[in-house]
């Protein structure tokens, strides 16, 4: 049974009764500076400098009818460098978006030409991530004007936040977001991964495509409004007996200004001469590579093994929102594809045991700063000092950052004040010459506190029978002696 667009428009209707999630959203800050091919990463890094404001932050309501899609797999993509040397020129041929009879196009386009240094810093920026967004919307034969969208959501900055809490480059606010995969915790915000957003935004595009049976221009409007929002536009003018094209359809002014400002950017970029602008090339060559992970590691850490700036990791990895990856994952980096395989080499040359320095402790119910000091083996001050702390006061779901590595743990005099304080409360055991120790191999998740519960000891047994300190970092499979069992 074939199924009429008013029959779609129906049940993307009925879905939006019960569900009510919010879309996506676009932000108006942007900046960075100019690159030639030859500057490191950081150039690529914002200054501080706002776009002109144009129009109010949004939120959009969406519903959706099925389960999010799985992660897109990559394939090879379908022209390379030998096709085309300049990536704009492979954009360009993949051109596929009708032609717009809106005022508002020649209005942006009047916009955007009359300031070629915004156009100028834009396309810096989008330069790390435009190959990865063009080959994923080639592979999936989409208009090759949506791997020019983030321009019209965000500036292709990474980390614009919109006033509807909308993120990253396709602006995902955490409702869709975390619908289509996009993970979001304390380590991480898949909203702001590249690699993760980019395959969420167009698995949403897809789905409304497929929703207005091939309409781009009703899909891309819904991906600003929402797809309730848009079908009860359509709805509207069935009833009156008008047309359903998406200039005819009464819709927000943000809404009936998105898709001309695409539009309008797409041809400065598809004739940039013809506005008065020149446009720097971009490489028809992968910008970054992906490197697996089998566990958590600290982004300095990787920056120190490679003797690189871990600006240069923070660029490519905006969805760590810490120090260091995700514990859970995703166990991934991207990494500017020249240097790919000396960083690749540098990783598997860092023991596991020294990948990551700090952990993240929350407050849970009863504990005291002393107890979390004394459980991970370090000494209050310590503890204070790495949070800035001004009292030992702490509250329920409070975020604490635990130092686990020499380097950054306590000073000589935090330990001897910690080691003095512990003697005076405890007599240490002294082993037999008749008996044999009981050797131990350390667990994932162990600590020095943990084991002397497990095998009724005190700390300061422990430290005194292995010869450690309180500020060693204990790895897994480590070999400890226990006397006293």
């Amino acid at each position: 049974m074939k199924v009429t667009l008013t029959t779609k428009i129906h049940i993307i209707l009925l879905v939006s009764a019960l569900y009510f999630l919010t879309g996506c959203a676009t932000t108006k800050d942007i900046s960075a500076e100019n690159r030639s091919d030859n500057k490191p990463l950081s150039s690529y890094f914002d200054n501080g400098e706002e776009i002109p404001a144009e129009s109010a932050s949004k939120k959009q309501q969406s519903s959706v009818a099925n389960p999010a899609p799985r992660e897109y797999q990559p394939k090879n993509v379908i022209y390379t460098s030998e096709d085309y040397h300049d990536l704009w020129d492979r954009i360009r041929a993949g051109y596929d978006l009708p032609a717009l009879n809106s005022k508002h196009v020649a209005e942006y386009e009047r916009w955007y030409s009359s300031r070629p240094q915004y156009i100028e810093r834009l396309i810096n920026r989008a330069t790390p991530y435009l190959y990865h967004i063009a080959s994923q919307v080639e592979q999936r034969n989409m208009p090759m004007e949506i791997a020019l969208l983030p321009a019209i959501e965000s500036a292709f900055k990474p980390h614009a936040l919109s006033s509807a809490k909308a993120v990253g480059l396709w602006q995902f606010i955490p409702a869709t977001g975390r619908h289509y995969g996009l993970k979001q915790n304390w380590w991480y915000d898949g909203r702001k991964d590249i690699y993760s957003s980019t395959n969420a935004a167009l698995n949403y595009l897809e789905k409304l495509s497929a929703d207005f049976n091939g309409d781009w221009l009703l899909a891309l409007a819904s991906y600003n409004a929402g797809e309730g929002t848009v079908s009860r536009a359509i709805l509207a003018n069935k009833r009156k007996g008008k047309s359903t094209h998406y200039t005819n359809l009464k819709l927000r002014s943000e809404t009936v200004r998105y898709v001309p400002k695409l539009i309008a950017f797409s041809n400065i970029i598809k004739n940039p001469e013809k506005y008065g602008l020149k446009i720097a090339r971009v490489p028809n060559e992968p910008y970054f590579d992906v490197i697996r992970l089998n566990s958590q590691i600290e982004l300095a850490v990787v920056a120190d093994a490679a003797n690189i700036p871990i600006k240069e990791l923070e660029l490519l990895n905006p969805g760590f929102k810490r120090w260091a990856t995700d514990p859970a994952g995703p166990h991934r980096l991207l990494v500017a594809a020249s240097t790919a395989e000396m960083i690749a080499d540098a990783i598997a040359g860092i023991p596991q045991h020294k990948r990551v320095r700090w952990a993240h402790y929350k407050v849970r119910k009863g504990d005291t700063l002393s107890g979390i000091a004394l459980s991970h083996g370090i000494s209050i001050a310590s503890l204070k000092k790495t949070n800035k702390l001004k009292s030992s006061r702490i509250s329920i779901n409070q975020d604490l950052l635990i130092p686990l590595s020499r380097s950054y743990s306590n000073t000589k005099s935090d330990i001897k004040s910690a080691k003095a304080s512990r003697n005076k409360r405890t007599n240490v055991s002294s082993p037999s010459s008749k008996q044999s120790p009981k050797v131990i191999s350390v667990r994932k998740g162990d600590t020095l506190w943990s084991l002397s519960r497990r095998y009724k000891v005190t700390l300061n047994e422990l430290l005194k029978w292995n010869k450690i300190s309180t500020n060693d970092l204990l790895f897994h499979g480590q070999k400890l002696k226990i006397w006293r069992y």
